[in-house]
């Protein structure tokens, strides 16, 4: 026997003419139930189940779209294909505002009918198939890849394909394989760190290097500048490729879109990444030229991040920009960038726009202190719904908007991401080592080296000597940091928290996007 692939109602004053073509629907395997006028339609919806309806527009009594509004308020889910003589592109309009599935235009055969009816009723499906096969497929390319000796760019290419399969298996949620990939990602993870660990130290030092941190200014919002373009560089903290992918559909009739990378600077915190970003400089050069800032971090000042609007004037003075009038502004609450966009009159005429936005890393710390976040956002998966339900309502949407409105260029990055962490792992430190939970900063801190990157020389890797024998242990791939005499009290609070400072894709491969207004 065939099984049923869905109940399907026609409406039609000559249905009886369409015998041929129902004979062929049920030949396929499709239940069909037909009808000739809406009134009888509306009736037998509301009375039966049917997973779509074929409606013809021109019919005695109820035509066509009174019939199909009707049916929406019955059943709003219910797909409706409507089919007419008409080819009036006032009708199609009408019939696009409300919600049709379809728009055929008479006479149609058979075979259009069915590949009309298999489109609605079973797309899903067979993108569910198709996606499991292709994964399935490119998952061994990548265990192959992941064995072979790769550059930076390879590393991008690699974790954008595990990003990409990670959205489509977020449109399809029936797909078993979601552990599977996270096994991928984390083995993907394992081979990252011994890449990173191997190279970065170098890179600090060389000219011929991936784009870090302090490179973004001079790399993307320079050249944009010199062309005399109006440029606005947005910071997201922590927002992660994925995140942004997920934003990018809001996004798309307003810019032309290019996506590059940077390598967020060790440690992936904003205290090294973004001051690096917005001066141009390692953090053992922008303690020298900010001392301010080195008052700071020694003295544990409540923010690390208060100099960043003249770090972004000096990066400007030094390109040669001294000219260009510079706006900076940072914003923490919903309440701070409404009143900012209500000033978008005075900020359109700014030359640069400077603009750290603190939403994706305030969402990922509230998280972990309150059940119902965690609730809410209890995985990746739904941190990248939180992120796309947030933006799709923000005021920086509406920013963007006006900004593409007005000539815009913007360019989109972040100082670091995220990763989601599961390995509690314990150090050996004192009273005046940092709170972080990825990154460690004390005197002669010690842990187990599998776990962590232990600096001992902080002039190695760019860093800054807070104090005499100063040790950072950054964490690796998943792993987070717990003291012996506080383990218990922490260890189940911290687990599968959204954290940032270590070695993960995640947290160090950064989107660095260039969005080009479309006006």
């Amino acid at each position: 026997m065939t099984e049923n692939r869905g109940n399907i109602l026609w409406v039609d004053d000559e249905v009886d003419h369409l015998k041929p073509h129902i004979i062929f629907l049920e030949d396929k395997g499709f239940n069909m139930s037909k009808t000739t006028n809406g009134q009888d339609a509306v009736t037998m919806v509301s009375r039966d189940a049917y997973d779509l309806v074929l409606l013809d527009q021109y019919m005695p009594g109820k035509d066509g779209m009174t019939t199909l509004r009707e049916i929406k308020e019955i059943k709003p889910g219910l797909p409706v294909i409507l089919i007419t003589k008409s080819e009036e592109e006032d009708l199609m309009d009408e019939a696009i505002s409300e919600n049709v599935a379809q728009f055929l235009i008479k006479p149609v055969n058979p075979t259009q009918i069915f590949m009309a009816c298999k489109q609605v009723l079973e797309q899903s499906k067979i993108r569910e198939e198709s996606a499991t096969r292709g994964y399935l497929q490119e998952f061994q390319k990548i265990q192959f890849q992941l064995q072979e000796e790769m550059s930076a760019d390879d590393w991008w290419d690699i974790y954008s394909r595990l990003v990409k399969w990670q959205l489509e298996f977020d449109n399809h949620p029936d797909i078993s394989l979601g552990d599977i990939l996270a096994e991928q990602i984390q083995s993907a993870n394992s081979q990252f760190v011994k890449f990173i660990t191997t190279h970065y130290k170098n890179w600090l030092f060389k000219e011929d290097r991936p784009v870090l941190s302090n490179d973004v200014f001079k790399t993307f919002v320079k050249p944009e500048i010199e062309q005399q373009r109006k440029t606005c560089l947005v910071v997201i903290d922590a927002l992660r490729y994925d995140q942004f992918k997920v934003i990018q559909d809001f996004l798309n009739p307003y810019y032309d879109i290019k996506f590059d990378y940077q390598f967020s600077l060790l440690p992936t915190a904003t205290p090294f990444s973004r001051n690096a970003i917005f001066s141009g400089l390692f953090p053992d050069e922008f303690i020298k030229r900010f001392p301010e800032q080195l008052n700071d971090m020694e003295t544990h000042a409540k923010s690390l991040n208060q100099h960043e609007k003249e770090m972004m004037r000096f990066a400007m003075d030094k390109a040669g920009f001294k000219e260009k009038t510079l706006r900076y502004e940072k914003i923490n609450t919903a309440e701070q960038g409404k009143r900012f966009q209500s000033h978008y009159s005075e900020i359109k005429n700014i030359d640069v726009l400077g603009l750290v936005v603190n939403f994706v890393d305030m969402l990922a710390h509230k998280r972990a202190e309150s059940d119902v976040l965690k609730e809410m956002v209890p995985d990746v998966s739904g941190y990248r719904s939180a992120i796309r339900t947030w933006f799709e309502h923000s005021w920086l949407f509406t920013l963007l908007r006006d900004l593409s409105r007005d000539g815009f260029t913007v360019i989109m990055t972040s100082d670091h991401g995220s990763v989601q962490v599961s390995k509690g792992v314990l150090v050996g430190a004192d009273k005046e080592t940092s709170k972080g939970v990825r990154y460690k900063i004390g005197r002669n801190l010690s842990t187990n080296e599998k776990h962590a990157l232990i600096i001992r020389h902080p002039a190695d890797y760019r860093l800054i000597n807070l104090m005499h024998q100063t040790t950072y242990l950054i964490a690796k791939e998943d792993v987070f940091f717990l003291y012996p005499n506080q383990q218990h009290k922490y260890e189940s609070r911290l687990k599968d928290s959204f954290q940032h400072g270590g070695i993960s894709l995640e947290e160090m491969m950064v989107p660095v996007v260039t969005m080009r207004s479309k006006s």
